[in-house]
């Protein structure tokens, strides 16, 4: 049940948006003047009327109770979860300035929540009978993986031979030939169904005519691809946490097997990527009583928001398991015991110097890794002439932030939250530098996110 006494933020309740465009008109509805007959009850559920264009207002109902998450429903026409009417009735509600009195929830309302309670009930029973008996033939199950294995095989040693063929040419010819030989060789990846292999030639494409030093930047790229398929040609040989991250890195699904770990779980940030096929959601965890840090993703169609959501700055009594492979911080959420609620547990910081250290640690284990998670203690942003980095304050020491953190307006927030002083902050640390994701001030504030 939520504690309804300690009210969430403004920016735990934006964190929940699905793209800029909601959280900008989320928040010009967080204000009581379209709003009419909103409540709230202690267990977590808010209401509220909400005038459209229409000549019948919108209603709008969020259930915070449930510990699989928020769950939103409102009669407009959007498809988005939430829509600009739930952020904005949550936002009204994070006020606490009276403008959402506790009540009793109006018949409309529910029936929406008893109908949910209804099915998460008849989900239980049907999960308690365990499953059924048309369970799927595992030497079927085989043979598709094996098939599948020798296509990837297939396509790793076409990808080895065309990566040959350009360095015998010479790197300037990448540059003539145009975008188009790669996004073939691409399509080619996605026929032996390696997607990982694929995007990584994609990415490949972009790199020609990028700017100063772009050759280096190929032949970098070049070669952690050649390491990429000389691990699959010969997986059999690698131990098997590194086999499961090249598995995972060509693009093999895998299930999250290791044994699930309950914690009370902070929610450190969440933060969308977009492609023009996929939209990815990434969701920080950390252990308040492991120390564990965990990655959650999930994933929805171009263009919508993936359903999986986790206010940032709160914590869940919830189960996590570890996916397969070698240094691998992603996890599956498992259980959840209660709804996220307020906490004041933050991670415990590390200087710049160490934070580098463990990328470097890190790359051991999986040497394609972009990034590592790392939270910053007593850290302060001061511009470096047209970059920004951060300095330790107690250290001779700092890390650069990367070309994307410094576009965005994170950054400012970042600045204006440290006044010169201070700060923790967490964020990805990698081969471009640090990016920023929330922050926190000495002492007892809030988080602040930065994506």
């Amino acid at each position: 049940m939520t504690q309804q006494g300690v009210r969430w933020t403004a920016d735990q309740v934006l964190a929940l948006a699905p793209d800029d465009a909601s959280r900008k008109a989320g928040s010009k509805l967080g204000a009581a003047g379209p709003w009419s007959e909103a409540g709230s009850t202690d267990e977590g559920t808010v209401w509220g009327l909400c005038k459209g264009s229409g000549s019948r207002p919108y209603q709008t109902v969020v259930d915070l109770s449930d510990p699989a998450g928020p769950a939103y429903r409102c009669s407009c026409p959007s498809r988005k979860f939430p829509c600009k009417h739930a952020l904005g009735l949550l936002l009204l509600w994070a006020g606490g300035d009276g403008a959402v009195p506790a009540g009793q929830a109006p018949e409309w309302a529910g029936q929406w929540l008893a109908g949910r309670r209804r099915r998460a009930e008849e989900k239980g029973t049907a999960g308690a009978a365990g499953p059924g008996s048309g369970s799927a033939d595992p030497q079927a199950a085989r043979r598709r993986a094996e098939r599948r294995a020798e296509r990837i095989t297939a396509g790793a040693t076409e990808l080895e031979q065309r990566l040959a063929d350009l360095l015998r040419g010479g790197l300037a010819g990448a540059e003539q030939a145009g975008y188009g030989l790669w996004e073939e060789t691409a399509a080619r990846m996605v026929d032996a169904q390696a997607p990982g292999l694929a995007a990584r030639v994609r990415e490949l494409g972009a790199v020609p005519s990028s700017g100063p030093g772009w050759p280096v930047r190929l032949l970098e790229e070049c070669a952690l691809l050649h390491l990429l398929d000389q691990g699959w040609l010969r997986r059999e040989r690698l131990p098997d946490g590194l086999a499961a991250t090249v598995r995972s890195r060509v693009g093999l699904p895998g299930t999250a097997d290791g044994p699930p770990v309950r914690d009370r779980w902070l929610v450190l940030a969440q933060y969308d990527t977009a492609d023009a096929k996929l939209v990815t959601r990434r969701i920080w965890l950390h252990g308040a009583e492991t120390g564990r840090t965990a990655l959650l993703l999930s994933y929805g169609a171009a263009g919508r928001a993936p359903e999986q959501t986790l206010p940032v700055g709160l914590a869940l009594d919830a189960e996590v398991s570890a996916y397969p492979g070698a240094g691998q911080v992603r996890g599956a959420l498992g259980e959840r015991f209660a709804p996220p609620a307020p906490t004041r547990a933050r991670p415990p910081g590390v200087t710049t110097a160490l934070a580098a250290a463990r990328y470097g640690e890190a790359l051991r284990d999986d040497p394609w890794l972009e990034s590592v998670p790392v939270t910053l203690g007593r850290v302060i942003p001061v511009p470096d002439g047209d970059a920004w980095q951060l300095v330790d304050a107690d250290a001779d020491s700092a890390l650069p932030l990367t070309p994307a953190a410094r576009a965005r307006p994170g950054l400012w927030r970042l600045v204006a939250l440290s006044g010169g002083a201070p700060v923790t902050v967490f964020g990805e640390c990698g081969h471009r530098g640090f990016t920023p994701l929330t922050a926190w001030p000495e002492g007892e504030g809030e988080a602040v996110t930065l994506c």
